[in-house]
C-alpha cells in the first residue's frame, strides 16, 4: 500500500536565514533577542560586540546610537522600515531600532537593515518608547 503520510522532503533554507545569528539586547531590567541577517555590513556590526550603547530617541518612532566606528556598506539599501527593525545608518555611522512607524521615507542614502526584534511588538514598545535615551546592551548568542 502506498504511503499517504505527506512527504518529508527537506527544507530548503535561504543563505540568510542558514547562516543568521542571535543577539540579545538589554535595556533597564528588559531583554529581547533579534536575529540577524547575513551580509557584509552586518558581519562587521557583529565584530563589534559586546557593545554598550546611549540610544538617543528621533522622531518618537527609533532609537539610535553612535557606533565606535563606521561600517561596511555593502549590504543593500532601502528607504523602508518595519517596527522592530535594526539599520545601519551609513552617513553618520548610526545603528537604529525602530520601535512606531511614522509613514514617513528613509532620506538618501537610505538604510542597510541587519536584523529583526524577534520579541513581540508589545516588549519592544516598552522598552523604547519612552522619553530620551536608553543604556542598551549588545551582545551576541553564542
Amino acid at each position: 500500500m502506498p504511503d499517504s503520510a505527506p512527504s518529508k522532503q527537506p527544507i530548503k533554507r535561504s543563505t540568510q536565514q542558514a547562516n543568521s545569528m542571535k543577539i540579545n539586547i538589554k535595556i533597564g531590567d528588559k531583554a529581547v533577542t533579534a536575529t540577524l541577517i547575513d551580509n557584509p555590513t552586518t558581519r562587521d556590526f557583529v565584530s563589534l560586540l559586546p557593545l554598550t550603547l546611549t540610544m538617543n530617541d528621533l522622531f518618537g518612532r527609533e532609537k539610535f546610537a553612535h557606533l565606535p566606528r563606521a561600517l561596511s556598506e555593502e549590504g543593500g539599501r532601502t528607504k523602508t522600515y518595519d517596527v522592530g527593525d535594526i539599520i545601519y545608518w551609513s552617513p553618520s555611522s548610526d545603528v537604529a531600532i525602530y520601535y512606531r512607524h511614522d509613514g514617513q521615507a528613509i532620506p538618501d542614502p537610505g538604510i542597510i537593515t541587519i536584523g529583526k526584534i524577534d520579541a513581540a511588538l508589545e516588549t519592544l514598545n516598552e522598552a523604547l518608547n519612552v522619553p530620551g535615551s536608553v543604556n542598551m546592551t549588545i551582545e551576541r548568542i553564542h
